[in-house]
């Protein structure tokens, strides 16, 4: 009988390469719990997300190259997933390991419905999730959750718990103030608020933290990537050229501000006529936001339809992705979040190799 070494499935195992990633399940430190007892060899694959798309596919690629290995008569793959931390020792978030900011470059694409959303679809994989409400001028997370109640406070700490619905932690300024009272600041105050709203919340653990932003490239923006390292930003577009143009604007603000560009996402790319299924393409031409992103060399995360479903969710304070869960719209989010969490995860990656690695 041949003998069966670890160091041979390691080498097996360097064989398979994540393709998100770009490396090796082993270069990765994506195995774990490796044993070797005789011809049976059992391990972990450790995924960098729940969200990964790929979990059966790099399941049976390892299953597969350690199967080959002479001597190996039996093959135990037992599939977790681990969030990798990006964010390493932050006074602000100190238990937070990754913020994703959801950006746009004008109003009315629908960036907020698109974090909503993308923020349940994340936590559907089992990811802790929260989702802060940075637009300090026009927020909407309050309309979208139904949320009338004001957060719970610590009065001895002076901390906010934050609310939380569809397994989402939820906070927004608009949850502090009258339901009609204006914001009438000027950018010191706008920066005041959200470091307050950052560091006087209280998270806790959370795999992804997702900030929907106000619009443009104001304050808001501009403070969050000064204060957090972000893991990444995702754009809103639709395929309208002058949505195009202006969110091309905010995707060059946080490159400027080596804040990683996660990649852009289509909202509202065709209307589907319900009677006879014939699409339109209302807002530009098929495909524009895609060929942008190319043009950008940054990822194209994927379409979401317009449907009126989504505005009536919205309206009523149930989001898509929780009123009409087996909906095409719903399925374009739970996709775009897989490549959401996969492009983290580079990022992360990327950010790692820079520093001293982050095993939290």
């Amino acid at each position: 009988m041949t003998s069966v070494r670890a160091e041979d499935i390691l080498a097996a195992l360097e064989t398979v390469i994540d393709p998100e990633l770009g490396r090796s399940l082993v270069a990765a430190k994506m195995i774990r719990d490796l044993r070797v007892d005789f011809g049976h060899v059992s391990f972990t694959l450790e995924l960098t997300t729940p969200a990964c798309p790929l979990r059966e596919t790099l399941r049976a690629a390892a299953e597969e190259a350690v199967r080959a290995v002479p001597g190996v008569d039996e093959v135990t793959v037992t599939v977790t997933a681990r969030v990798r931390a990006s964010l390493a020792g932050q006074e602000l978030l100190p238990e937070v390991r990754n913020v994703i900011a959801v950006a746009s470059g004008k109003g009315g694409v629908g960036k907020s419905t698109v974090a909503a959303n993308l923020a349940i679809a994340l936590a559907a994989t089992g990811a802790a999730t929260g989702l802060l409400d940075l637009d300090i001028y026009g927020p909407s997370v309050p309309l979208l959750f139904n949320l009338t109640e004001r957060p719970e406070m610590d009065p001895a700490q002076q901390k906010i718990f934050p609310i939380e619905r569809y397994g989402v932690r939820l906070m927004s300024l608009g949850l502090l103030l009258d339901e009609d009272q204006a914001v009438i600041w000027r950018g010191p105050m706008v920066a005041g608020a959200v470091q307050q709203l950052l560091r006087d919340t209280v998270w806790g653990a959370l795999d992804y933290l997702v900030v929907d932003l106000p619009p443009g490239t104001g304050d808001a923006p501009l403070s969050l990537a000064q204060l957090v390292p972000l893991t990444g930003v995702v754009i809103v577009t639709t395929a309208q050229d002058a949505a195009l143009r202006i969110a091309t604007k905010a995707l060059h603000l946080f490159r400027t501000l080596h804040a990683p560009v996660l990649g852009i996402i289509e909202n509202m790319s065709s209307f589907a006529c319900p009677n006879c299924g014939t699409e339109t393409q209302i807002f530009g031409h098929e495909g524009a936001a895609e060929k942008e992103a190319q043009r950008l060399q940054t990822p194209f995360l994927g379409r979401v339809p317009l449907v009126a479903e989504i505005v009536v969710d919205g309206d009523r304070g149930v989001p898509t992705m929780v009123g009409h869960p087996d909906s095409p719209q719903a399925a374009a989010f739970r996709a775009i979040a897989q490549k959401v969490a996969g492009q983290a995860s580079v990022a992360t990656i990327l950010r790692n190799n820079c520093r001293r690695p982050v095993e939290s």
